[in-house]
């Protein structure tokens, strides 16, 4: 169906549903009477526009969804969606590059809501020069494919059911976030990919706190555990939706690696 030919209520009714809560979970959330809330899933009332957005921060729906909202009440859209290389998003852009070139030797990427590398910083490079088919480092490079292809880094990865498990999950919880057609087209390939045995090994010593990235080398054995960082308070769609994911070596040798592979 159209978004656009699509009710108010229905938008609401789908993204209420979605975070798994009920009229009065909603009403409470959002200040409101039930009734109140009722009558504008029904249609019988119309939310000012101020209203409809803090029903939408109430529910937590991404900013790409809130114009839709908007636009199903009458009300213009008001979050813009910029280009990287607009002007507006320049000091954005300088904050993304600052940070990935403070983090290095250590390895870190900015990606898109679809797991699309935005930039990276030069400690990632030494790292893909065993992937096989080189094609899934051309542009739009996918982050999610790279990692899990059978001729990418998953024969890099000492811990590949454990690695694997988790961007899955990943993956499943922003696929329940936002519902985007996109990342369950791309779930759907990643589960076409051969699926290692677990072994009931962790390959560290970091399980029940975090799950590694354990990544076999030329220079070594890499354990790597990872940070991501937003953007906060966003206004901008584009704005909101890049995430960097930073990696930190989990022990000394790791550290030790990474360092002299960033003086070659």
């Amino acid at each position: 169906m159209n978004p656009a030919a699509r009710s108010l209520g229905d938008h609401l009714r789908e993204w209420r549903q979605r975070r798994r809560m009920s009229q009065l979970d909603l009403a409470l959330e959002a200040d409101i009477s039930q009734r109140h809330l009722s009558f504008i899933e029904s249609g019988r009332a119309t939310p000012s526009r101020e209203m409809l957005l803090h029903l939408a921060e109430r529910l937590d729906v991404p900013l790409r969804d809130r114009n839709p909202l908007l636009l199903a009440a009458g009300f213009a859209p008001v979050f813009a969606e910029r280009k990287l290389d607009d002007p507006a998003l320049e000091p954005a852009r300088r904050a993304i590059d600052m940070v990935l070139k403070g983090h290095e030797p250590f390895p870190a990427i900015a990606i898109d809501r679809h797991w699309t590398l935005i930039a990276a910083n030069a400690a990632i490079t030494p790292l893909l020069e065993a992937v096989v088919d080189r094609s899934l480092l051309e542009p739009p490079l996918n982050v999610l494919r790279l990692s899990l292809h059978p001729q990418g880094l998953a024969p890099q990865i000492a811990n590949l059911p454990e690695w694997r498990a988790h961007l899955l999950d990943r993956l499943r919880q922003q696929i329940s976030v936002s519902g985007d057609p996109v990342l369950e087209k791309l779930l759907k390939e990643l589960l076409s990919y051969p699926a290692p045995e677990s072994t009931g090994e962790t390959h560290a010593d970091h399980a029940g706190i975090v799950v590694p990235l354990t990544l076999s080398t030329k220079a070594g054995l890499l354990s790597l555990i990872s940070t991501t960082t937003v953007f906060g308070t966003p206004v901008d769609i584009t704005l909101s939706e890049l995430a960097v994911e930073s990696f930190f070596p989990a022990d000394p040798e790791t550290a030790a690696i990474l360092r002299s592979l960033a003086l070659n």
